[in-house]
């Protein structure tokens, strides 16, 4: 996810992403989002083994797959910026919020250490804001705006789509945060010039996100059954 703001010290617009590069976090706050992201990547392992359904490993496989390619694909909102999908509420609502987030852990680990997108130091940030936030934060909404509609089987697409732009503007704002703590640029300045941007972008991610799911909907209905079948269980 792309957007320009003003860094602090350089008077001009540079590019900062929610795939954040090396030298826009101090170190101290890199430092605690890696710390942060650990803490609730091991919570995330332990609930996934303990809850999920082995028979949707290959589902795993499949949506984080599905997730890397479509990331590929970028696009164009305003002034030159581009978008492109996170994909945690799509993985959390077929996977769970949990084995969603191991999903989404993978993605960004792949892209930053094989294909340099987002910065090694910085990693635990990006994590966060994109497979953390995007994905239980996400997840947390989905089911209670689903509660509120009278079920997740009447609610899912619409309701999809609402959590898929909270996810991307909450993962916005993280990130502004953290670059307003880190001294990278004026908070309010990285919130303006972000939120502008992704409250855009999270109407791509919604449209897209309710297009997949509408589309299993159809050919495969019976993956909606998998998640978290043995989270009943395990309670």
């Amino acid at each position: 996810m792309f957007a320009s703001i003003v860094t602090a010290g350089a008077g001009q617009a540079g590019p900062p992403m929610l795939h954040a590069p090396d030298g826009f976090l101090s170190l101290p706050i890199a430092v605690a989002m890696w710390v942060g992201t650990g803490l609730v990547t091991a919570y995330a392992v332990k609930r996934t083994n303990e809850t999920f359904d082995e028979r949707a490993i290959p589902l795993m496989g499949v949506t984080a797959a599905f997730i890397f390619a479509a990331q590929m694909f970028n696009f164009q909102v305003v002034g030159g910026t581009s978008g492109h999908l996170l994909g945690g509420v799509l993985a959390a609502i077929l996977l769970g919020p949990w084995a969603g987030t191991l999903v989404m852990v993978a993605v960004v680990a792949v892209q930053g250490l094989v294909f340099q997108d987002g910065g090694l130091v910085v990693m635990g940030a990006n994590i966060f804001n994109m497979g953390i936030i995007g994905t239980v934060g996400g997840y947390a909404v989905y089911r209670a705006l689903c509660a509120a509609l009278g079920g997740e089987r009447r609610a899912r697409i619409p309701v999809a789509g609402v959590a898929a732009w909270i996810a991307v503007v909450a993962a916005a704002t993280s990130m502004s945060i953290q670059l307003g703590l880190s001294g990278t640029t004026d908070l309010r300045l990285a919130l303006a010039a972000m939120l502008t941007v992704h409250i855009l972008i999270g109407i791509g991610e919604a449209l897209i996100t309710m297009a997949a799911l509408a589309f299993i909907g159809v050919t495969r209905p019976d993956l909606f059954g998998l998640r978290d079948t043995r989270a009943a269980a395990a309670t």
